[in-house]
């Protein structure tokens, strides 16, 4: 059995790969996919407090179901963008989109 130290470093270093992702890549996609790192990040931590702080509760789980009917909104809104960006600049690096700078 994992204890909660090992459930605690996976999501940090989860965590800590879609900081580098967001901060990396140039790719909408790849922003995408270093967001759901992030938030995958966030669903391990909450299973893994509520299985060793309060065992017998649901408290986790209901909010990871939250993180991921949250993702899957994100997912497709962001998606909607990259397809809209792509339409209208033939690409999706976010360096060669600088007309939406303010």
């Amino acid at each position: 059995m994992m204890s909660l130290t090992s459930y605690l470093v996976l999501a940090a270093i989860l965590f800590l790969l879609g900081v580098f992702g967001i901060i990396e890549r140039r790719n909408l996609v790849g922003l995408l996919i270093s967001i759901e790192l992030m938030l995958n990040s966030a669903s391990i931590n909450f299973m893994a407090f509520n299985h060793y702080l309060f065992p017998g509760t649901v408290t986790g789980q209901i909010m990871t179901l939250f993180v991921i009917g949250l993702a899957a909104a994100e997912a497709t809104l962001f998606l909607a963008i990259v397809f809209a960006v792509y339409r209208h600049y033939r690409s999706i690096n976010v360096e060669q989109v600088d007309h939406l700078r303010g």
